[in-house]
């Protein structure tokens, strides 16, 4: 049984994380998952739009971190499928061609803030609440956060939340731009299918060709800060507030930090 769901409503393809009971942290395979999920939507010519949601009370609580803290240390993410694409859009070569509206709701925590900011509009339920939290891990975050949080909200704005690992809130989120909309909880989805179903009633080349405009600045932007994430992350996995941080993300307690 695998832990994406997949639905067609017309011409959206609906990606729903299935791990609820995990709520819906991403372990190797749901990020492999993801990634085929994306390809299916770039190849077929009756989809034009996605829409990644989730199941259960959470969007997600993070990623598992001791399942991809190896490939960290290899200075890479974990590999994609064949047939998939980057759902974190780093790499130009496999990025999607066609919108992706998200709906969240519940705890959405690093990597689903990441995702967010991969995508192209966003829903939140009022119950969401977001925290990009690797400092108190002792790492940073490298999906992207670093280099797309303040282009999307400002910079005193992404330093607030970057930098302090705070949980804030969907009213919050709606303020500084981080979503679109907030709806009542259990309408995030509607809310977002609704958006998804508009846009892929438009012309879809022309849709195709306005995401691809406006990401030209953006990709200029990106292409030397994406190329320094990894890299710069691994003098951080060899400190001892990087193993602090993964001994207090095991044992479910705040890190003791020394600067080491």
């Amino acid at each position: 049984m695998g832990v994406l769901s997949l639905e067609r409503h017309g011409a959206v393809l609906c990606m729903g994380l299935d791990r609820a009971a995990k709520r819906n942290a991403f372990n190797l395979e749901l990020w492999t998952e993801l990634s085929s999920a994306l390809g299916t939507l770039e190849r077929d010519a009756a989809l034009r739009c996605g829409l990644l949601h989730a199941h259960g009370d959470h969007f997600t609580g993070g990623i598992e971190l001791p399942q991809w803290l190896p490939y960290f240390r290899a200075g890479h993410t974990p590999p994609l499928p064949d047939d998939g694409l980057d759902p974190l859009c780093l790499d130009p070569a496999r990025t999607r061609s066609k919108p992706l509206i998200m709906a969240v709701q519940g705890y959405c925590y690093t990597i689903g803030i990441e995702l967010m900011l991969a995508a192209d509009i966003r829903v939140a339920a009022e119950s969401t609440r977001f925290a990009q939290i690797e400092v108190k891990r002792g790492i940073y975050p490298i999906g992207g956060a670093t280099v797309r949080f303040a282009q999307e909200v400002g910079w005193g704005n992404a330093m607030r939340w970057l930098l302090t690992g705070d949980t804030f809130d969907a009213a919050e989120a709606l303020r500084i731009g981080l979503v679109q909309q907030a709806v009542p909880t259990g309408g995030q989805f509607d809310a977002a299918l609704a958006i998804a179903a508009t846009v892929s009633e438009q012309a879809p080349l022309a849709v195709k060709a306005t995401l691809a405009a406006v990401r030209v600045t953006r990709k200029a932007a990106e292409t030397g800060a994406i190329a320094r994430l990894l890299p710069d992350m691994l003098p951080l996995l060899d400190t001892d507030d990087a193993r602090e941080g993964l001994a207090a993300f095991l044992e479910r307690r705040p890190g003791r930090f020394t600067g080491r």
